[in-house]
């Protein structure tokens, strides 16, 4: 189940890509992506909102959590096209999401001690 949320093997290419960095790049992800929901949780504005969502969706793509980066792509194509009915719901998907995955993440940093 958890393979719509969680690329494996891109998080494999990663670790081997990443060596003894790759920890270090689990946290900052876990940390950017709390801090980018805060920002999303608040955003009045489309600019900041797509801004965000476009961000949010690259690190989340680029570390395999597909479903999120899915959600934040459609938040940033709604903030571009201005349309911000029912955006909350949307933020409270990736809000979700990102709580669903984040201990998967957790995990995986757990396997990978700092080197």
């Amino acid at each position: 189940m958890a393979d719509t949320h969680l690329n494996r093997e891109a998080l494999s290419s990663l670790r081997e890509i990443m060596e003894d960095e790759y920890p270090m790049l689990l946290d900052t992800f876990i940390a950017d992506s709390e801090e980018r929901l805060r920002v999303l949780r608040k955003a009045k504005d489309t600019a900041q909102i797509k801004e965000t969502a476009h961000s949010f969706k690259g690190s989340s793509s680029n570390m395999g959590a597909t479903r999120l980066a899915e959600l934040c792509n459609e938040l940033e194509q709604r903030a571009e096209q201005k349309k911000l009915a029912g955006i909350e719901k949307l933020v409270g998907e990736i809000d979700d999401e990102f709580a669903f995955i984040r201990p998967l993440y957790e995990a995986e940093r757990q396997r990978s001690p700092a080197g």
